[in-house]
């Protein structure tokens, strides 16, 4: 099959309640990318309005952040047949790319600095727990090492480099990790708590990260591995993306790496390398 008969569904979770640090910059990362190298693409909300067959439809997801309200709203929602079906898409494969507050509608539950503990789907075995009013926020730029065994391989393979992910943290919740896999370890900033070194976590093909601001332009070699495992899910066949002009992504991610005084010993510098 060609890659114009190809056609990938972006489904986006709740986009007017959960797009609080411009995290829309996911799905047009995913969109644009895919485009350019002539896939068909449709992005479908995932909302009040949505059902659990439009949860089935999709081969990607994207969730971003919320406030507090927004969250409990959302949670409130996704409940039922479409809270199964959310459960079984990512217990099947379907990649999604989750930031700032998805990761803990996927945990257990969530308690916030005030009111009631809000449930969670429990498709992640973490939990998040807001420490209180007067306790300080996680702010700041964020570069992790992606430790997940599994998606290490393969975005080293997809550039030929070990991946380290730049991106930019703004979280009250504290999150600890149960046995599911953390996405990486912290080389700067906080990550999931401050605490034991964790940022993140991945779960069959599931990126969850307090990473925003978007975290895809910033790492666009982790957008090309959605876009390519949605396809090879969808399509059970093996997929090969076409190189794209990444210069302007890669001196911006070099800058931030000075920037930051950060050293590493290979950065991804390329979203697919060059046959």
């Amino acid at each position: 099959m060609t890659s114009e008969q190809l056609e990938l569904t972006i489904g986006w979770l709740y986009p007017t309640l959960m797009s609080t640090y411009g995290d829309r910059g996911n799905v047009i990362t995913i969109e644009r990318r895919a485009q350019w190298r002539r896939y068909n693409v449709k992005v479908l909300p995932l909302d009040q309005n949505s059902t659990a067959e439009d949860i089935k439809a999709v081969d990607v997801i994207v969730g971003g952040g919320a406030q507090d309200r927004q969250q409990e709203i959302v949670m409130r929602d996704l409940q039922g047949a479409k809270a199964d079906a959310m459960r079984e898409k990512i217990a099947n494969g379907t990649p999604g790319v989750f930031t700032c507050g998805s990761p803990q509608l996927l945990g257990h539950y969530y308690e916030p600095g005030l009111g009631q503990r809000i449930e969670g789907l429990g498709i992640l075995d973490l939990v998040s727990i807001h420490p209180g009013e007067n306790t300080k926020r996680c702010i700041g730029n964020l570069v992790i090492e992606v430790t997940a065994s599994r998606l290490a391989k393969e975005l080293e393979e997809m550039t030929g480099s070990k991946p380290y992910l730049v991106g930019f943290e703004n979280h009250g919740g504290r999150t600890k990790l149960g046995k599911v896999e953390a996405l990486g370890r912290v080389v700067y900033g906080l990550g999931n708590n401050g605490e034991d070194g964790t940022e993140g976590a991945f779960y069959q093909n599931a990126i969850a990260t307090y990473s925003h601001g978007p975290l895809l332009p910033k790492n666009p070699f982790v957008a090309d591995w959605l876009i390519q495992t949605a396809l090879r899910v969808k399509y059970q066949q093996s997929i090969t993306l076409k190189p794209l002009d990444d210069d302007l992504a890669i001196q911006a991610r070099e800058a931030m790496f000075k920037r930051l005084k950060v050293s590493v010993a290979t950065v991804a510098t390329s979203t697919t390398k060059q046959k």
